[in-house]
Parts: structure tokens; C-alpha cells; sequence
């Protein structure tokens, strides 16, 4: 069943969403001993990758079970601020004690097909003989509606049988790599910052 919740600024939008990584992440151990979360890019999980850092945060969760993937990336150097692994590793991932192991970056220097090729790949090795479902995707929204590299009007959205795929952004003129409709549905928990004006 889906909600909305409403917050009066970012810091309690990022409170409410660090809160319900801390519940579900437990409830994923307590069952199935790890969990798997997809991040977003964009500004908007910036304050909550921020917060996930301060020492509450940090010290609750248990970073030796947590795995983390991308809902989607922008095929931009692994190094650039663009790039939407890079900017989690700078805010998050290189300020908490999770293994180097347990970080699953897009393959950004293949050409886009096979970087959505491996990236499935890689997730179904990971969850081996189980069906591919993350714990929580982390999802966010752009000032056109689109969501992951999900975007109006765009060949993906009527993508079926794969679970990543690449996709070119005409309005950008660049690739973006991106899980799947159907693979994001599967989650067992999905999480959407939505945060700004031009958003409403």
C-alpha cells in the first residue's frame, strides 16, 4: 500500500527517510541476514546520504550486512561529479565502514549495452538462485516525472523481459543506465524523495 507524507523542509524529508532505511534494513537482517539497497542520484538524497554519516546513523546500522547498488547511472567517469556512484562515495560510502565488497558501481567506462548487460549480470549473480529483489529502492523524481532514467515518452518504459537497460536521453543527448520498470516493481520496499516547488 502506498503513502505520502509531506515534511516542511529537506532535513525532515532526509530524517524520515534515514529512520525507514534504519526499520527496513533491520527487518531485512532480522529475515534474510543482509540488505540490499538501489540509491538514487540527483541533489535530493544528498541530505540523507549526509545524515546516514552522523554518528547515530553510522553506529545503528550494520554496514558488514548492507549491499549497495544504483537504480540507475549516468554514463559519465567514474570520477565525475556527474556521475551518480560518485557523489554517494563522496557524501556516504567513503565515510561509513561498509566493505568495498559490498559496493556494486555500474561499469561506466563500457559502451552503454554492455554496461546494462554486465550491471544485470552482476545483480543476478548476486542474489544467485532467488529472484533478483532489492529490499529498498531509493527513488527520486525529475521536474518532468521521470524516475530512475525512466522517462516520459521514452522506448524503456515498455520494456518487459530485462532487468537493466540502457537508454538513451534524447532531451540530455546522453546514455544513462537504468533498472527496469518491472524490476524496480518487484522491490520489496520502494522509497521516493520528492523535494522542491517545481515538483508539486
Amino acid at each position: 500500500m502506498s503513502k505520502v507524507k509531506k515534511f516542511k523542509n529537506t532535513d525532515l524529508l532526509a530524517k524520515a527517510a534515514a529512520d525507514r532505511i534504519v526499520d527496513i534494513s533491520g527487518e531485512a537482517i532480522k529475515e534474510r541476514g543482509k540488505f540490499t539497497i538501489a540509491l538514487s542520484g540527483g541533489k535530493t538524497p544528498s541530505p540523507l546520504f549526509e545524515l546516514l554519516t552522523t554518528p547515530f546513523y553510522k553506529n545503528i546500522l550494520d554496514w558488514n550486512k548492507l549491499f549497495v547498488f544504483w537504480s540507475d547511472e549516468r554514463c559519465e567517469p567514474a570520477d565525475s561529479p556527474a556521475n551518480n556512484s560518485f557523489n554517494a562515495k563522496l557524501l556516504l560510502l567513503d565515510k561509513v565502514p561498509i566493505p568495498e565488497a559490498n559496493i556494486f558501481r555500474v561499469a561506466v567506462n563500457e559502451e552503454p549495452a554492455n554496461a546494462a548487460k554486465y550491471y544485470e549480470e552482476r545483480i543476478k549473480r548476486f542474489f544467485g538462485s532467488n529472484e533478483p529483489q532489492f529490499d529498498l529502492v531509493l527513488l527520486g523524481m525529475g521536474d518532468n516525472g521521470h524516475t530512475a532514467s525512466l522517462f516520459p515518452h521514452s522506448d524503456i518504459l515498455n520494456e518487459t523481459d530485462a532487468l537493466v537497460k540502457e537508454v538513451y536521453v534524447e532531451e540530455l543527448k546522453a546514455w544513462r543506465i537504468t533498472f527496469t520498470a518491472p524490476f524496480i516493481n518487484l522491490a520489496r520496499h520502494i522509497l521516493f524523495l520528492v523535494a522542491g516547488k517545481e515538483k508539486k
